[in-house]
């Protein structure tokens, strides 16, 4: 499996942006994808995933009301909007992707910069 995560950049507090991560290759068996992140000197903490079939979600409670995950099966393609971003949202996102049998995926990172 690989992912492309793209949609990075650099905002203004209060300002939005809209993450893509396409899944290629050997996809069959993915049931959930979600986003990480990982801001400078902590650990990478866990932002929002996704279910493939029934599209449940579930949010970090730092960014309910504010993130949206979403996903276009036919484009094996899973979106994060983020809104209202504030400061402590700067960090390298990651995509993932959880295999039936084989475990998580990850792509590479993409930067978001909150600042003003």
């Amino acid at each position: 499996v690989q992912l492309q995560a793209s949609g990075g950049g650099s905002v203004q507090p209060g300002g939005s942006l809209r993450l893509s991560c396409a899944a290629s290759g050997s996809i069959f068996g993915i049931n959930a994808m979600g986003w990480y992140r990982q801001a400078p000197g902590k650990q990478r903490e866990l932002v929002a995933t996704i279910t493939t079939s029934g599209g449940s979600t579930n949010y970090a409670d730092s960014v309910k009301g504010r993130f949206t995950i979403s996903r276009d099966n036919a484009k094996n393609t899973v979106y994060l909007q983020m809104n209202s971003l504030k400061p402590e949202d700067t960090g390298v996102y990651y995509c993932n992707a959880d295999r039936v049998g084989y475990g998580r995926y990850w792509g590479q990172g993409t930067l978001v910069t909150v600042s003003s």
